[in-house]
């Protein structure tokens, strides 16, 4: 086994194993599905919603960061800036994207900002040197169709109020996703996952403060209604959600990880439609039948050859 390999499962010892593996980003990437219906009930403007949301995760994963600071130490300051850059990116995909809704449609939005299934494997190609199997080549173009299929792209008659502006902030909000999940994968690869994911929510927080003022203005003190739904949104989606992903990500292949995500926009159309009564057509759960099919074999292939190469190493030892 290589050495850079034991000190990643060394810094990793902390946490189980089953938090590290793609049932646990399968089920982060649905606990993130649930934030879209959430802010949708409080009614926040996208600067409160996006301030709220990192602000109070800061808080609720107080007890997590000491527990792990105990265990590891305190995290470089290579991870702080990786995190805090990630931050920044966070903040400005939440911003563009929910902008990018009203002016160019939530169908043909949802998949301009998927596009990082593309992208993030790219950027590890690009910047890691990280090799893409020819099973995600393969299947890359039945999950492309069945993002457009989901989005409902195919079936909306109107473009939204100003689709040039809405698919530049669109493109704008999927650079800053992919940039942030690879910021993520990569900075959590160095262990302290936790702390370095609170200065993830913290900077992106920061950002959302300063930003929200410029956008569309924002509300400081939310009534408790409002509140009360934004600390859902902490809870189930940037603590129990992310935290999930930024765990799992780093021992992950890219694309691995950029594929399970595609099942956010798969467990948001069911919580619309069980919340909101919002009732997907056939051809969206078409679109979602063929996400999670090539979530399914892109992840089960990963997992079976990351066995092949641990058996392996174990004979060489």
């Amino acid at each position: 086994m290589k050495l850079d390999q034991m000190e990643q499962n060394q810094r990793s010892a902390s946490w189980p194993s089953i938090l590290l593996s793609p049932w646990s980003m399968g089920i982060g990437a649905l606990g993130v599905s649930t934030s879209a219906i959430l802010i949708g009930l409080s009614g926040a403007s996208p600067g409160t919603a996006s301030f709220y949301r990192c602000a109070l995760a800061a808080l609720l994963l107080m007890p997590l960061v000491i527990f792990e600071r105990r265990r590891e130490g305190p995290p470089t300051n290579r991870q702080r800036l990786y995190a805090s850059a990630a931050g920044l990116l966070f903040a400005g995909d939440a911003l563009w994207w929910t902008q990018a809704i009203g002016e160019v449609g939530a169908g043909l939005s949802t998949v301009l900002v998927n596009a990082q299934v593309v992208i993030v494997p790219l950027l590890a190609l690009m910047v890691d040197r990280e090799p893409i199997s020819r099973r995600f080549l393969a299947l890359l173009p039945v999950m492309v169709i069945g993002i457009v299929l989901t989005g409902g792209v195919l079936e909306r008659k109107a473009a939204g109020t100003d689709p040039v502006a809405g698919t530049i902030h669109a493109l704008l909000a999927a650079a800053c996703y992919s940039g942030f999940l690879f910021l993520l994968r990569r900075g959590g690869s160095q262990g302290h996952i936790v702390q370095s994911y609170q200065y993830v929510v913290t900077s992106a927080a920061a950002a959302s403060l300063g930003a929200g003022y410029l956008w569309e203005g924002m509300t400081l003190t939310p009534g408790w209604a409002q509140f009360g739904w934004l600390l859902l949104v902490a809870f189930g989606g940037q603590v129990a959600g992310w935290l999930l992903v930024a765990l799992a990500s780093p021992h992950l292949p890219s694309e691995v990880g950029a594929a399970l995500l595609m099942l956010t926009p798969v467990g948001a159309l069911a919580l619309g439609a069980l919340v909101l009564d919002e009732h997907p057509s056939p051809l969206q759960l078409s679109g979602c039948a063929l996400i999670l099919a090539g979530a399914y074999l892109i992840s089960h292939r990963a997992k079976r050859d990351e066995s092949d190469r641990s058996g392996g190493a174990r004979r060489s030892l």
